[in-house]
C-alpha cells in the first residue's frame, strides 16, 4: 500500500469503442501489479470491472467501474468505461475525475465510429490524452497502417513511445532507453528522434540547448517539458500492448508511472462560484490542508447499500467523521464510512486527500455532478456539467400491472439518478411518461434493470414526437370576454401583439398598458392565459415557443372584471394573434451516423433518403466498413433500428444526436393538424 501522496497518484480513464479490450487490459494490469491473484476473463464473467449480471450476459461493459493497484510507490486509479455508443454519456461523465484519458484501440478493427466524440470530450475537459493500441498480435503491416491512420485523424503529435516487435510478441522502448532492434515497422531511433523534437518545442531553453549542444537529452531532462506538452495537447503518446498475451504491459506501466501527470500536474476541472452570467471561475489547488472541494461523478442506487456517491477529491482532506455539505444545502452530512473501490468491492479507509477517488453510502440527498465541501464559504461552488449528447431515442412506458404506477415512478427516478444519459419526461399534452436514452440497447438494458432490480414490468410504445409550434410573422390579437349570469358578471378585454423570437430564446411577455386600461392586478392573469394557450398550441396541440407577447391595451369593468375574465381574454386574444401570424410546426432534426458493411451503402443511403433524410458524407473504416453521416427528421426514425438490421443482416449500428428544429413540410403539418382536430372532437 502506498502513502498516496499527491505526487504518487495517477488517475486514468480507459475510453474507447466496445470490443477493444479495455476491461481485459485493466484486469491484466491489476493481476500484474498483484492487486488480484489471477486475471479474470470477460468471457467467463470473472473480471473485476464487469461484475453486473447484464455485463456478464452481454460480455461487454455497460457502466463505469473504478479499480486501483499500486506500482512501487505509485497508486494508479483506473476507471473502465463502456464502449457502446449508447453509453457514451457514462464515459464522458467520469472525465472530470481523472488527469488522463487513455483511448484504447484494437489493432484488429482500427479507428471506429464514436472515437472522435470521446477525444473531443477529453480535449474539452483539458485532459492529457494518450492512445493505447491493444491486441497487437496481428499482421505487422496492419499496425503500421493503423499508426498512420491515427496520425491522419488526430495529428502528427501522436507519437509512439514504444514499437511492436517479433509479430507483436514484445515491444521495444523508444523513449526511456532506446537500444534499437528490429521492429515490426518503422525504427526505434526514428521514433525516439520524433519524440524529442516534439517535446522540446514547448520549452525554448531546452530546445536551444538541444540544438546547440547536439547531445542526446535524457528522459529526466525532458520530464517537465513532456508534462507541459501533454497538458497543452502538443503530444499524444501512443503505446502498443496486448492485454491477452501481456506484451507491452511493463512498458505501459512504466509510462503511466513516469510520464502521466499526477493531480498537481494535470489541468484541474473548472469550478465556479455564483450563477449564470455572474459566475466566476474559482481556483482549486490540490492542497490537503485547504477546505474540501470534491466532485460527485457517479451515483449508484443499491437495494442493500442504499444510494452511494462516488467522488473525486480536488482539494482538502476527507476523513471519517468529516462534516460535508452538498452544494448549497445548509445541513451537512457526516462521513460515517469512507471507502475506496475495487470493482464492486468497498474497502473502508480512514481518509483521502487530493486526487483520491472515494465513495460514501446511504446519503439520499447526493446526486450526480454535486460539489461536496466542508465550508459555508463554498456553498455556491458548482462544476459546469459535461457536454453530453442529448438522449434522442424514446419509449413511452406504462406499468404492465395495475397499481404499479408508484413503483414505476420510483424505479425510473432511481435509474435516472445513476445514468446521466437517461432522462424521464412526463408529457402533459399526450399524458405519456417517456424514457429517453441514447439508443435501442440503452433502453432495452434499462427495461431489463427495472424488471430484475425493482420487479417492475412495463408496456412500451413509440412516444409522440416532441414537435413544437412557433410563428413566422407578427400580428395583432383582440378578445372581449363578457359573461352575465344574473348576478355579478365577468368582463375583460385585451389587445396584444405577437412577434417571433430567434430559435431558442423561449418566451417574452411585455406589459405596455398605460393609463390603467387594464389594472395592474390583472396583468398577471393575462400572462397566465397566454401561457395556457402556449402549452395547448394553436396548430396541432404542441407547445408554442420563441415568441414575444406585448399587451398594449384593453378595457375593464369596475364591478365585473375578475382574474378569470382576463385569463380567458388573454388566452383568446393570443390565439387570435397567432392564427394571423403564419404559425408553423417544427420537428426535431437529428444528425445520424450509421456504421455498416461496405456492400450495404447503396441500400442504406436509399432508405435514409426515403425517410426525408440528407446524406452529408461518409468515412471508410478499414477495408469493409463505412460510416454514413447524415441527418433526418426524428419522426422518420422511430422504427429505424429494425429496418437497419433487416438491410444489413444485423451488422449495422447507428447513433444520433439532436441537430436543430426545422419546419415540417406543409403536407405533414396538415395531417398533424387534422389528427389534432379529430382527437379534440372525440
Amino acid at each position: 500500500m502506498t502513502d498516496n501522496t499527491i505526487a504518487n497518484i495517477r488517475n486514468i480513464a480507459f475510453v474507447g469503442p466496445a470490443g477493444t479490450g479495455k476491461t481485459t487490459l485493466a484486469e491484466r494490469l491489476l493481476a500484474k501489479a498483484g492487486a488480484i491473484k489471477t486475471a479474470g476473463s470477460v468471457d467467463r464473467g470473472t473480471t473485476v470491472c464487469d461484475y453486473d449480471p447484464q455485463e456478464k450476459e452481454l460480455q461487454h461493459s455497460l457502466d463505469t467501474t473504478v479499480c486501483h493497484f499500486d506500482r512501487g510507490d505509485t497508486r494508479i486509479n483506473i476507471i473502465d468505461t463502456p464502449g457502446y455508443p449508447d453509453f457514451v454519456a457514462r464515459s464522458i461523465s467520469v472525465l472530470p475525475a481523472v488527469e488522463t484519458a487513455a483511448l484504447v484501440l484494437s489493432a484488429q478493427t482500427g479507428i471506429e465510429t464514436g472515437i472522435r466524440r470521446l477525444m473531443k470530450a477529453a480535449r474539452n475537459s483539458r485532459l492529457c490524452r494518450m492512445i493505447i493500441v491493444n491486441k497487437i498480435d496481428v499482421e505487422p503491416a496492419k499496425l503500421g497502417a493503423l499508426l498512420s491512420e491515427i496520425q491522419d485523424v488526430f495529428g502528427r503529435r501522436c507519437l509512439p513511445l514504444n514499437l511492436p516487435a517479433e509479430a507483436g510478441s514484445k515491444v521495444l522502448d523508444c523513449f526511456f532507453a532506446p537500444e534499437g532492434g528490429d521492429t515490426d515497422f518503422s525504427s526505434v531511433s526514428e521514433a525516439h528522434e520524433h519524440i524529442i523534437d516534439q517535446v522540446v518545442e514547448v520549452d525554448e531553453a531546452l530546445m536551444e540547448a538541444y540544438l546547440e549542444s547536439g547531445q542526446e537529452l535524457q528522459p529526466g531532462q525532458l520530464h517537465d517539458a513532456f508534462e507541459k506538452a501533454l497538458r497543452e495537447g502538443h503530444l499524444m503518446p501512443v503505446c502498443f500492448v496486448s492485454g491477452e498475451t501481456g506484451a507491452g504491459l511493463d512498458a505501459l506501466l512504466e509510462t503511466l508511472v513516469k510520464l502521466m501527470p499526477n493531480p498537481a500536474e494535470g489541468n484541474p476541472p473548472p469550478f465556479f462560484k455564483g450563477e449564470g452570467d455572474a459566475a466566476t471561475a474559482v481556483e482549486i489547488k490540490p492542497d490537503p490542508s485547504q477546505h474540501v472541494v470534491a466532485h460527485v461523478f457517479k451515483v449508484m442506487v443499491d437495494p442493500y447499500v442504499g444510494r452511494m456517491g462516488i467522488f473525486r477529491i480536488h482539494q482538502g482532506t476527507v476523513k471519517t467523521g468529516t462534516q460535508l455539505f452538498i452544494g448549497d444545502a445548509r445541513k451537512p452530512f457526516r462521513v460515517a464510512h469512507l471507502y475506496e473501490l475495487q470493482g464492486k468491492d468497498l474497502n473502508e479507509i480512514p481518509s483521502a486527500g487530493p486526487g483520491g477517488i472515494c465513495a460514501v453510502t446511504k446519503i439520499d440527498e447526493i446526486s450526480y455532478d454535486d460539489v461536496l465541501h466542508d465550508s459555508h464559504d463554498e456553498d455556491n461552488y458548482h462544476h459546469r456539467p459535461a457536454g453530453f449528447p442529448p438522449p434522442m431515442m424514446g419509449l413511452a412506458v406504462e406499468p404492465a400491472r395495475r397499481g404499479d404506477e408508484q413503483k414505476l415512478g420510483d424505479a425510473l427516478h432511481k435509474l435516472a439518478a445513476e445514468d446521466p444519459g437517461l432522462r424521464i419526461e412526463h408529457r402533459a399534452t399526450t399524458n405519456e411518461t417517456v424514457l429517453l436514452g441514447m439508443g435501442d440497447l440503452h433502453l432495452r438494458m434499462t427495461q431489463q434493470r427495472m424488471k430484475e432490480r425493482y420487479n417492475v414490468e412495463v408496456n412500451t410504445h413509440a412516444p409522440s414526437i416532441s414537435y413544437t409550434e412557433t410563428i413566422t410573422g407578427a400580428a395583432e390579437g383582440h378578445y372581449r370576454h363578457k359573461k352575465q349570469t344574473g348576478g355579478a358578471g365577468q368582463f375583460g378585454e385585451v389587445f396584444l401583439r405577437v412577434e417571433k423570437l430567434r430559435r431558442g430564446e423561449g418566451f417574452e411577455f411585455v406589459n405596455k398598458v398605460v393609463g390603467g386600461a387594464i389594472p395592474g392586478q390583472f396583468i398577471p392573469a393575462v400572462e397566465k392565459g397566454v401561457r395556457q394557450a402556449m402549452m395547448q398550441g394553436a396548430v396541432a396541440g404542441y407547445p408554442i415557443e420563441d415568441i414575444r407577447v406585448t399587451v398594449h391595451d384593453g378595457k375593464h369593468h369596475p364591478v365585473d372584471s375578475k382574474e378569470v375574465a382576463f385569463v380567458t381574454a388573454g388566452k383568446k386574444a393570443f390565439l387570435d394573434a397567432v392564427a394571423k401570424a403564419r404559425p408553423i410546426l417544427l420537428e426535431p432534426i437529428v444528425e445520424i451516423d450509421v456504421t455498416i458493411p461496405a456492400d450495404a451503402v447503396g441500400n442504406v443511403t436509399g432508405d435514409l433518403s426515403s425517410r426525408r433524410g440528407r446524406i452529408l458524407g461518409n468515412t471508410t473504416l478499414g477495408v469493409d466498413r463505412v460510416v454514413i453521416h447524415g441527418e433526418a427528421p426524428l419522426s422518420e426514425l422511430q422504427e429505424y433500428q429494425n429496418q437497419l438490421k433487416s438491410i444489413t443482416g444485423g451488422a449495422g449500428m447507428f447513433s444520433m444526436s439532436l441537430s436543430r428544429y426545422e419546419a415540417v413540410p406543409p403536407r405533414v403539418q396538415q395531417d398533424l393538424a387534422a389528427q389534432h382536430k379529430t382527437s379534440d372532437e372525440d
